[in-house]
């Protein structure tokens, strides 16, 4: 069975010495988050995910959840009691406002925990994490009366959220959905129409269900500039906050899928259910959007969680599994064998993994603090600076995240062999619930095409000439200390490809646009080796200060050299390989006629 230790130190470096939130303290959220008490947190956190979590994700997969003939879903043994605990710990509202009952804390600190809830039971952080969408919609869409109905129950995790998007004959393109919104005459909805892939979209763990959904009015324009947003609950509610009436809203099926059996993704069936507007008609797009971006960096958390989780367990099976001996000689002469770790090529697909993950944590809350000061900076500049830089690493993360997490999942169960293969190990689940997370909240093609067709050039590339500008600043920085001058030249020239790749993109892709659509995923995983990059830089900058200054950790610090050269010296020349394939074009991509596939 599959085990989970939390990376609580690691993230409390991160938010401590290589992102310094002190520095914030004047900042709504951050005046009461001191070390101490992010450290308590996350501890707490950690037990919570060990303890009442990691135990319940094999079982879950296996069980999975049952439909009863009424259209309720029975999530996994386990999971209501589990979900019963996360609500009582205020897990639910750590980030919210205080205001709708949250705790109001940075959502750094609930990046940190999101981590560790999704690496120890993703399944069942799925169910509090699309809750997490549906808020910032009502929190920023809703009127008044909307936010005191549904947001202080949600914050406290009495009840859930939903995003109900996809239809079966549409996904990206949800110009085509054909859900319809009929006006009634006490400004309410009467919702008709079939949602498929609806994560978490009917469970027993909370009372009531609220759920956001497109649809289109029925004088409403055609594609894109008719969708409207809708709120939907399963349970209505009544004007003193009781629950009334069961809507029209059913669990059609929960659909058979290749992974995350503990999570409820269902077909849900509207018949002329109650709904009611939430924001402007035909402009759901835009409310959709907070939805999804929100959504669509929790996906790349899943894959971060994933491949921490995966690489863990295949690190000990390593140091424990005896087979042969090592080609340089033996390194356990009084056994049978060798374990395997002294292979260099388990050693490759481990440090793979763990030079990954390190980094990827550190960038992902980095953007959160991003998205902190997007909304709380006290300076209009900074927070502009810091929503650009957000709109540049959302489809980072979410691409590139999920695209390596799901390669190191799966080098993780090749650690283990034959046994990789077997269930009872764990490691086929992280696998195929990784694969998911490619897919889901906009394929990682997609999110390649955001990045490059609407992320690069909005507002005259300013978002992109801005994080240029921050690498070149953070080398300068960095540029001091001699012991990581290796470090420095890696993400400098890194930072030069990327520029080149920007400026060859920005000339090729208007003479022909397929040029953008050949290149996107190139660009996007570039863009990612330079943002992990940087990461391990700034991580090498505090490691080999702190070995200067000394410390009572020195292995943890040196440990972190190794393995930032590791990524620098392996990984990132993968760069050069990336810019050939972008600058190649499209003709050739392009050149095969469809019949000849």
């Amino acid at each position: 069975m599959p085990t989970y230790r939390a990376p609580v130190k690691d993230m409390n470096i991160i938010l401590n010495d290589v992102l310094d939130i002190s520095q914030y303290t004047h900042l709504p959220g951050y005046e009461d988050a001191s070390p101490d008490l992010i450290a308590a947190i996350l501890e707490e956190g950690a037990k919570f995910c060990e303890n009442e979590l990691a135990p319940l994700n094999l079982s879950g997969d296996q069980e999975g959840c049952t439909r009863a003939d009424d259209g309720s879903v029975t999530t996994p043994k386990g999971f209501k009691e589990a979900y019963a605990k996360f609500v009582e710990g205020g897990w639910a509202g750590l980030t919210n406002d205080p205001e709708m009952g949250g705790q109001g804390l940075p959502h750094l600190l609930g990046f940190a925990v999101e981590e560790m809830l999704i690496s120890s039971n993703m399944a069942f952080a799925m169910y509090p994490g699309l809750s997490g969408g549906a808020k910032a919609s009502i929190t920023i869409e809703g009127t008044d009366e909307q936010k005191a109905m549904y947001l202080p129950k949600m914050v406290s995790g009495e009840w859930t959220g939903t995003m109900n998007l996809t239809e079966s004959h549409c996904g990206t393109d949800l110009g085509l959905i054909r859900t319809k919104a009929v006006p009634n005459s006490n400004n309410s909805y009467a919702i008709t129409g079939q949602k498929i892939f609806i994560s978490a979209g009917e469970h027993d763990m909370a009372e009531n269900i609220i759920h956001l959904v497109l649809a289109k009015t029925p004088d409403a324009p055609k594609g894109v500039k008719g969708i409207s947003l809708f709120i939907v609950p399963k349970y209505l509610v009544n004007e003193d906050g009781s629950l009334g009436e069961r809507n029209g809203v059913v669990c059609g099926s929960i659909e058979e899928k290749m992974g995350i059996h503990g999570n409820s993704t269902c077909v849900l069936n509207y018949d002329g259910a109650t709904g009611y507007m939430l924001g402007t008609e035909n402009q759901g797009l835009r409310a959709m959007f907070i939805m999804m971006n929100a959504a669509r960096i929790g996906v790349g958390m899943q894959g971060l969680g994933l491949s921490e989780v995966a690489y863990q367990n295949a690190a000990d099976y390593a140091r424990d599994r005896l087979q042969m001996r090592a080609i340089s000689g033996a390194k356990n002469p009084d056994g049978p064998a060798d374990p395997i770790i002294v292979h260099p090529d388990v050693r490759r697909m481990l440090m793979n993994s763990k030079s990954f993950n390190e980094a990827a944590r550190a960038q992902a809350l980095w953007c959160a603090l991003l998205i902190d000061l997007s909304h709380k900076a006290e300076d209009e500049k900074q927070r502009e600076w810091a929503d650009d830089m957000v709109s540049l690493m959302t489809p980072v993360i979410k691409g590139v995240f999920t695209d390596r997490g799901y390669e190191n999942a799966t080098a993780s169960q090749q650690v283990y062999g034959g046994h990789g293969y077997v269930s009872e190990w764990g490691m086929e689940q992280f696998v195929r619930d990784a694969r998911i997370t490619q897919i889901y909240e906009g394929t990682n093609g997609i999110q390649a095409l955001d990045l490059v067709g609407r992320k690069l050039g909005a507002n005259g590339g300013r978002a992109i000439q801005r994080f240029f500008k921050y690498v070149a600043t953070e080398i300068e920085a960095a540029r001091g200390n001699d012991k990581i001058a290796d470090f420095v030249k890696a993400v400098e020239s890194a930072n030069a490809d990327l520029q080149r790749a920007a400026m060859w993109l920005m000339q090729n892709a208007m003479t022909n646009p397929d040029n953008a659509g050949a290149g996107s995923t190139a660009f996007m995983h570039l863009f990612g080796h330079v943002t992990l990059g940087l990461m391990w830089m700034k991580i090498a900058k505090i490691s080999a200060d702190k070995l200067d200054e000394g410390t009572d950790d020195p292995t943890f610090f040196e440990n972190k050299l190794i393995t930032g050269r590791y990524y620098i010296n392996r990984r990132m020349p993968e760069i050069k390989f990336l810019l050939a394939e972008l600058e190649a074009g499209a003709d050739d991509v392009m050149a095969l006629e469809a019949a000849n596939f």
